[in-house]
């Protein structure tokens, strides 16, 4: 007998700065709130596949994993000439894409989750667009990570095994083979142009140091959770920017890397499970 995976995907369309996007989204779950989930820099949804089959989260939130644009199935815009300007991910550009599906898909206030550049960005909209979402859980995030935009992620003499070995390394070397391998095979596909400008927002268009102590927790919850092999996103780093943003709570995810969720899904939902319990129990 055939066996179906619990979530579906299909296309949404995104009207961001007067451009419209095909934006694909998978979603699963019968919950009252929305759980927006975020991948990492050049990869896709894909990285959430197995928190969306998690029946337990399935039965308390309407959970939503997204391809931003030009990342996976959300191929670039054919209503701009986009092949004229060099790809650069934006962090006004980047927030608007949560806030942009929140409010095509009807959401009311719903949890944002994302990882490295995704967990940036939990920074930024808490701090910039609070009354938007009643949570956010930030992984592997920072204040400011400097460093990671450079062309050594996009030369011609450079493949696309190139990323998925560096980002095989970033993972938890306790993390079970087979995901470990899933989650740098996505990497071996995406544009080499698209990951580097995706870095442009991890390395050089996020930076809270100055602003994060301005977030106000009681509007938009924050949680940082960073894990203990992750050389990008340090623990340190977490716990730092988290000390500097009253009411925020940290964890560090023990076992755990820089892809958290895919690189080993079941360590991953025990150890967030709690935390998003947590959110739901919250009157924000």
């Amino acid at each position: 007998m055939a066996r179906f995976d619990q979530s579906t995907g299909r296309y949404i369309y995104l009207e961001i700065n007067g451009i419209e996007y095909r934006t694909y989204f998978e979603e699963s779950g019968t919950g009252d709130i929305g759980l927006l989930l975020q991948h990492t820099a050049g990869a896709d949804g894909r990285q959430w596949r197995h928190v969306l089959e998690d029946k337990e989260l399935q039965s308390k939130f309407r959970l939503i994993s997204y391809d931003l644009p030009f990342h996976g199935k959300s191929v670039p815009p054919t209503s701009s000439e986009w092949w004229a300007d060099e790809y650069k991910l934006t962090k006004e550009f980047l927030m608007q894409v949560p806030i942009e599906l929140s409010g095509a898909l009807e959401l009311d206030r719903p949890v944002y989750m994302g990882s490295s550049i995704g967990g940036h960005l939990a920074i930024d909209l808490a701090l910039n667009h609070p009354s938007e979402f009643r949570a956010v859980v930030g992984l592997e995030a920072s204040a400011y990570t400097p460093g990671g935009y450079n062309d050594d992620f996009f030369h011609p003499r450079i493949s696309n095994q190139y990323k998925a070995s560096l980002m095989y390394g970033m993972m938890a070397p306790t993390s079970p083979q087979n995901f470990r391998q899933e989650t740098s095979w996505v990497y071996s596909q995406g544009a080499p142009a698209v990951f580097k400008g995706d870095l442009y927002y991890y390395s050089i268009d996020h930076d809270v140091r100055n602003t994060a102590q301005m977030i106000d927790t009681d509007i938009c919850s924050v949680d940082i959770l960073n894990g203990e092999y992750d050389w990008s996103g340090t623990p340190e780093a977490g716990q730092e920017l988290a000390k500097t943003i009253p009411g925020a709570k940290y964890q560090t995810m023990k076992g755990l890397g820089h892809f958290p969720m895919s690189e080993n899904p079941s360590l991953f939902l025990e150890q967030i499970k709690p935390v998003l319990h947590r959110i739901l129990n919250n009157k924000n």
